[in-house]
């Protein structure tokens, strides 16, 4: 089952996750005119990489922790695949909803 990327990424975007990847399956774009990322559930090889990496917690390892947002990633995949790729976000920079919180 792969991981999913939450709404705790819309309008973070910190990028890191991208980084460790092995298969190259998070890809950028907007969505609800902010910036976000998602996880192609086709990619994935649910290797765990990612989940460690996200300084706001904004990975889950199954789209059973987060169905919505699994929906979500899925049908945002194919136009956010050939999206370029960000620049990586410090893991320390505050994040900016108050309602995230660095873990």
């Amino acid at each position: 089952m792969p991981y999913v990327i939450t709404e705790k990424c819309l309008g973070e975007r910190y990028g890191v996750c991208v980084a460790v990847c092995p298969v190259d399956c998070i890809h950028p774009g907007d969505y609800k005119g902010q910036p976000f990322m998602i996880i192609d559930p086709d990619t994935c090889i649910d290797c765990g990489a990612c989940l460690p990496e996200c300084p706001i917690g904004a990975i889950v390892e199954t789209v059973d922790k987060d169905p919505e947002y699994g929906k979500i990633n899925k049908e945002l995949t194919p136009s956010f695949l050939n999206n370029p790729k960000v620049e990586e976000r410090p893991k320390n920079d505050p994040p900016r909803k108050p309602t995230n919180k660095l873990v």
